[in-house]
């Protein structure tokens, strides 16, 4: 479905869980790790957004974070109206989807962030450098020079983790494919621009789940820690053999979906108890 605002599809009925991408990807590479799990639960419609710049949504005239967050904004109002929802947003996307729980605060009844970006100046994350956890050298030496600049560094050299990783690349390359690279590189590059006038210091009390990656040598885990007591009905959850691409193989599979699981089970005790929308 194409909105004048912002191109999204979406999928199942009930509650409203929107979806926030990460920086040049899109609602498809969101689908691909959330819809396994919430194809399985009924009774929410899963919107899956492309903001600005990213996916089938032309960047228009956006120039900084703050023109992307307002884009956001006018879809959820054309959207969702006065609807109660839950959201999820990953890296990128967290620091939007805080910014709409604060805005939004009497409609969203759940938020989750997957490796949130929590400081928005990549000089100032506090971060760990990369060390794979499992070694082995001769799958790496039986991979093309190609793939092996494709991959990246891997954590987990093991033949499963690597089909894994491999499997998820196809839709990872499609969105980084689609986006705007010149106007977000212009964003990106720029500290003022990449970055959001909302002031995110303040308590959202709806049932969150935040989940980081122990190795994610991207955003890291610990500046996600540090909003801890922004989230009073928070799981925070960091994740041994994770990096900012988690969930990547079965394992992380299988914890991620019952993280999420255990959320939504956090957020219907709330709606039922009369705090949704508090």
């Amino acid at each position: 479905m194409t909105s004048p605002l912002l191109s999204s599809f979406e999928v199942g009925d009930g509650t409203p869980v929107l979806a926030i991408h990460g920086w040049e990807l899109n609602g498809q590479f969101e689908a691909f790790d959330l819809e396994p799990i919430l194809s399985t639960i009924p009774g929410f419609r899963r919107i899956y957004v492309d903001l600005p710049g990213h996916g089938s949504t032309p960047a228009g005239q956006i120039q900084n974070l703050d023109d992307i967050l307002s884009r956001l904004v006018e879809f959820i109002d054309a959207r969702l109206g006065s609807e109660k929802f839950l959201l999820v947003g990953s890296s990128c996307g967290g620091a939007l989807a805080r910014a709409v729980a604060l805005r939004y605060s009497g409609q969203v009844e759940g938020l989750l962030l997957r490796v949130p970006a929590v400081v928005m100046d990549s000089e100032m994350r506090d971060i760990d450098a990369f060390e794979p956890l499992v070694r082995n050298e001769a799958l790496l030496a039986s991979m093309l020079e190609e793939e092996k600049a494709l991959l990246g560094d891997i954590i987990i050299q093991t033949p499963a983790y690597l089909e894994a990783l491999r499997a998820s690349y196809p839709t990872l390359l499609a969105a980084i494919d689609q986006s705007d690279k010149e106007r977000l590189a212009l964003i990106r590059n720029d500290k003022q621009r990449y970055r959001l006038s909302d002031d995110l210091d303040r308590k959202f009390h709806a049932p969150t789940l935040i989940v980081t990656g122990r190795q994610d040598t991207s955003v890291g885990y610990r500046d996600a820690l540090a909003i801890l007591h922004l989230y009073p009905r928070a799981t925070h959850v960091v994740l041994d053999r994770s990096t900012h691409g988690l969930p990547v193989d079965s394992a992380e599979r299988g914890l991620f979906a019952a993280l999420v699981k255990d959320w939504l089970f956090r957020v219907k005790e709330w709606q039922e108890s009369g705090r949704g929308g508090q």
